[in-house]
């Protein structure tokens, strides 16, 4: 199963003090269904590995209404995109049983992104796939209709259209639950 180190070590050129120190820094939990792992306004922000489950990060609008800005399931990274010194912006839980690879953002800004230079291939890679995901996501919310946007995200994440309750769906997607019933049932038609 991959870890941070996989993604870290793709070479050998991390010396084995170096990989040990930055194994100190990483803890692996195990956290149920429903564990929130951070919330918005705090300020010791996290970056996680999902070795296995699935996580969500989003906000809380001043209704109460949820807003999911992306998902992570196994082998993606999560995190909030705040400058270090600032509080988070994102709420982050899991939304199933996970397996989940943590270390403190400020300590993966000194120890890791540091080693990756060397090694930095599944990186480039990680970080590539979560860019491409989130700007097609922010293109689409101001100009795709919303039976484009629920094809995007079926194809992007085909392994959790089953993981998640439709209400999440529908809230990645910027839309009400009834529109995405809806939406896939034009889809069903072929419209």
């Amino acid at each position: 199963m991959i870890s941070f180190i996989d993604v870290l070590n793709q070479d050998s050129e991390n010396s084995a003090k170096e990989i040990e120190h930055l194994k100190q820094k990483i803890s692996t939990q195990f956290l149920k269904k429903g564990f929130v792992l951070q919330q918005a306004g705090e300020s010791a922000s996290k970056v996680c590995f999902v070795k296995k489950g699935l996580l969500r990060s989003y906000t809380i609008d001043n209704k109460g209404k949820e807003h999911i800005f992306m998902f992570a399931p196994e082998g993606w990274i999560i995190a909030d995109g705040a400058d270090l010194d600032a509080p988070n912006d994102l709420f982050i839980d899991t939304l199933e049983d996970s397996q989940v690879e943590i270390i403190d953002k400020k300590v993966f800004s000194e120890v890791f992104i540091p080693l990756t230079i060397r090694s930095d291939k599944q990186r480039t890679i990680s970080l590539i796939r979560r860019i491409s995901v989130l700007q097609k996501r922010v293109m689409m919310l101001m100009s795709a209709s919303a039976l484009e946007r629920y094809e995007h995200f079926t194809k992007t994440y085909p392994q959790i259209i089953q993981r998640v309750p439709q209400k999440m769906i529908a809230s990645y997607l910027g839309i009400t639950p009834e529109a995405l019933s809806k939406v896939k049932g034009d889809q069903t038609r072929g419209k």
